[in-house]
């Protein structure tokens, strides 16, 4: 079983990482991309010791460089589940199973989402971007999901559990997986209804339905503090003086716990979580 868990490979989850193994504890950090730094086109000029300006994804380049020079174990994957155990938790991804005492979430609020006509209206009110949280609303009744990664087979999974009826949008996309349901390839044009979603229309037809799943890309921290029962205020993770949420062992940092979303502050998130974890596992 790992000690440490850190789910993003940012400024706060690569800080954090730092600071943990200063403390003689060896985190195992998973990240996928680069977070919203990635498609930052402008160059960043007020970040401090840099004379010259910098783009953001060199930037965490460098700090995953300087993680893996220290012999910081950093893996490039996708996390798409974040399960309790009677200690620690169960992280997963496509490539592998992992067990931790503890885990860091800093994934940062980069989400993909759809920008089509009608996702905004029914956000909430039909579109849901979490199966295990609000799956239960729609047992029985006839069910979207939205995606074609790894991440929306893991959804749809548990999607299959609760209804017998469940279609596939992949939006354009290809799905390179055998499924057991109906897959509909076809772009998507607008979610419709009144009060509630009501139907997908897409490219070439309008599907009725009661309730639709966006699993595109991978989860964000708020995904998987949803899961495990966080408290989640104004879309950011509560959390306490000691960067825990309500849930023992499972910290939060950077973006995903609100304030100035700044790189200076994720840095220093990432400091103030590696000491509350070292706390942590010295008293647990």
């Amino acid at each position: 079983m790992k000690s440490v868990i850190i789910i993003g490979n940012g400024p706060a989850g690569i800080s954090a990482a730092i600071y943990l193994k200063r403390q003689n504890i060896d985190p195992l950090v998973i990240g996928k991309d680069l977070g919203a730094l990635e498609g930052y086109e402008s160059e960043i000029e007020n970040y401090y010791g840099f004379a010259k300006p910098i783009y953001g994804k060199d930037l965490i380049r460098n700090g995953i460089e300087q993680a893996r020079h220290l012999g910081i174990e950093v893996i490039t994957d996708s996390v798409i589940s974040v399960k309790p155990l009677e200690e620690g938790f169960h992280v997963i991804t496509p490539h592998g199973q992992y067990e931790t005492r503890v885990v860091l979430l800093a994934t940062g609020k980069t989400r993909r989402t759809l920008h089509r006509t009608g996702f905004s209206k029914f956000k909430g009110k039909g579109i849901s971007m979490c199966a295990t949280c609000d799956g239960y609303f729609y047992r029985r009744k006839k069910v979207a999901i939205i995606g074609c990664g790894p991440y929306m087979m893991h959804e749809l999974e548990y999607l299959k559990k609760i209804s017998s009826d469940v279609t596939i949008f992949t939006d354009g996309n290809p799905l390179k997986y055998e499924v057991d349901i109906p897959v509909v390839t076809d772009k998507i044009i607008e979610f419709m209804g009144d009060e509630k979603l009501s139907a997908i229309k897409t490219e070439n037809q309008t599907y009725p339905i009661d309730g639709a799943f966006i699993a595109l890309g991978i989860p964000s921290s708020v995904e998987f503090a949803s899961q495990l029962g966080v408290i989640i205020e104004k879309n950011n993770l509560k959390v306490d003086d000691n960067y825990m949420t309500n849930v023992p062992g499972l910290f939060a940092a950077g973006d995903v716990i609100g304030g100035k979303l700044q790189i200076v502050k994720a840095v220093y998130d990432g400091m103030n979580a590696a000491d509350a974890i070292y706390q942590y596992l010295a008293h647990n």
